[in-house]
């Protein structure tokens, strides 16, 4: 495990390498002064945004997982691209290992923004525990998205274009708030509509175990099928 954990921060500093790369850095600050101080104004002008709340917060934490989606989907990428991923591929650590080393500290960090996120959002008391889970499954996002785009493309060019589409799937369920009741489930085929719904609910004071067990299983399925897939083309 410590090997684990010197690699991953050894692999982290690589984020400061790009200074392409630092603006995404600073995308959970604009967050946060929007949940806290824009939108709470926003809201206070124009009451017929009350309803639309819940939405705001459910784009505040997808939102939030966005920086390291594109930050280690690109590092990634241009390992690849550069051929220095073939020597990872000889390196004395496993594909688990590895793909690990990778996620850990960019999952964690991801946790940490939302569960900040939703405890200082000023219009819902969500406990702790609640946040917490929410936090996780929301982060889970992240190994997902960037297994995902690093299984399809080879080069930056490529990377551009599928993060694109990426980002406009996991938004697609966002859509189920505005349709009829008996259709907000047709977007269950793409994980991140649990997420959303677990989100809601638990604005709404509703238990959000039911939608957030279907959304951990599937993120976790989802993690195992794309992380054999990534080992399988990353290091050749």
């Amino acid at each position: 495990m410590r090997k684990i954990i010197k690699l991953a921060l050894t692999d982290f500093k690589l984020i400061f390498r790009d200074p392409s790369l630092y603006a995404f850095i600073v995308l959970p600050v604009l967050l946060y002064a929007l949940m806290v101080w824009f939108l709470p104004a926003l809201v206070e002008r124009y009451e017929v945004l009350i309803p639309y709340i819940p939405l705001f917060l459910v784009i505040g934490v997808i939102e939030n997982t966005q920086m390291f989606c594109f930050i280690s989907s690109m590092v990634l990428i241009e390992e690849k691209e550069t051929s220095v991923a073939k020597v990872y591929g000889v390196s004395p650590i496993n594909g688990f290992q590895f793909i690990l080393s990778r996620f850990i500290l960019p999952f964690l960090i991801t946790v940490l923004l939302n569960v900040g996120l939703i405890a200082v959002q000023p219009f819902y008391e969500i406990g702790l525990c609640t946040n917490i889970a929410i936090s996780i499954l929301a982060a889970l996002v992240v190994p997902a998205y960037v297994l995902g785009i690093n299984t399809l493309v080879e080069n930056r060019m490529q990377g551009m274009i599928y993060i694109k589409a990426f980002n406009m799937i996991v938004l697609l369920p966002f859509a189920a708030f505005f349709v009829p009741d008996g259709l907000v489930h047709f977007f269950g085929f793409l994980p991140t509509h649990w997420l959303f719904q677990s989100i809601v609910n638990s604005t709404e004071g509703l238990s959000f175990l039911f939608f957030g067990l279907i959304g951990t299983l599937y993120f976790g399925g989802l993690i195992i099928w794309l992380s054999r897939q990534f080992l399988k083309k990353h290091f050749v």
